[in-house]
């Protein structure tokens, strides 16, 4: 195991403490919603996101229990947009980190609203005064996050993924799906940091400019994985993209381009940490580790 393996090991088992904190008890009559939303987001995961937000939160001295409820409301988001991902009107997945996934395990409509309640709830972390003592911070956490998970992030390429099945997208388009699908969530837990240690704007910018490339990079890697992986390692069904002619830089590159991109995309964000120098070690080995991982 690397050192930033390790790292995001130890902060995933942090964040797990904070979101089993954090999520509401089963109990009452909405205890089967609550049983939902717990068994979807305690299911494991890399967690990488919420490594994100904590690595670029310890880059501006932020408490650390500030930067894990971010992390903690970063993930309820992550875990939302996939239990509504998994279902039948959508990717219909039967398998999720190695568990059957949530509608699998419960029903769509419990499903549904588990996604919802974790959406929302993720909102009410980001808004307690716990998270930051300033409301204005509080106020950025909560604009840039919604920015990142709506209409033109993460549910926007959504729209545009289930559109463009079948269809010959280019790279510019398959860019822009990926970078609002899964870039705007990775672009929010970094700026996260300089967010809570109200960092001056460019800094801000170095690290969008970061998470750009590093989330791009991300989903070719993942898309890879899709491609070249299997059920038992990944957890999760795999060659479904192709099958379903889903667009993906590997579908239009080939697997060795697609590589070759994926590894100049994480070159690409690491350059962009220059300004931070050593105190963004962490997030510059994630850089290796996001095109390197086998699950």
């Amino acid at each position: 195991m690397t050192a930033v393996e390790s790292l995001v090991r130890m902060n995933a088992a942090a964040v797990e403490d904070k979101l089993r904190h954090l999520l509401p008890a089963a109990e009452g009559p909405e205890a089967r919603v609550l049983e939902a939303m717990a068994y979807a987001t305690l299911a494991g995961g890399k967690r990488l996101r919420p490594f994100l937000v904590t690595a670029s939160s310890e880059m501006f001295g932020v408490a650390r229990e500030c930067a894990l409820r971010v992390a903690a409301a970063v993930e309820m988001v992550h875990t939302y947009s996939l239990v509504h991902d998994d279902l039948p009107c959508m990717d219909d997945d039967a398998l999720r980190r190695g568990k059957p996934t949530t509608h699998t395990a419960f029903d769509e409509a419990t499903a549904v609203l588990a996604g919802d309640a974790l959406l929302t709830l993720a909102f009410e972390v980001l808004a307690e005064a716990e998270t930051h003592s300033d409301p204005e911070v509080r106020c950025e956490l909560v604009r840039t996050l919604a920015a990142a998970g709506g209409c033109h992030g993460m549910v926007g390429g959504q729209m545009i993924d289930l559109e463009a099945e079948n269809q010959n997208l280019d790279v510019g388009a398959i860019t822009r799906l990926q970078q609002l699908k899964t870039g705007g969530l990775i672009a929010f837990s970094c700026e996260a940091g300089a967010i809570l240690g109200k960092a001056p704007r460019q800094l801000r910018h170095a690290l969008h400019a970061y998470a750009h490339d590093l989330g791009l990079a991300f989903q070719i890697a993942d898309d890879l994985l899709d491609h070249e992986g299997s059920t038992e390692k990944l957890g999760k069904s795999v060659g479904k993209d192709g099958g379903r002619g889903k667009a993906t830089m590997v579908a239009l590159l080939g697997t060795e381009r697609a590589r070759t991109q994926a590894e100049m995309l994480a070159r690409q964000a690491a350059a962009h940490l220059e300004p931070f120098a050593d105190k963004a070690a962490a997030l510059r080995a994630v850089t290796d580790f996001v095109v390197t991982r086998d699950r």
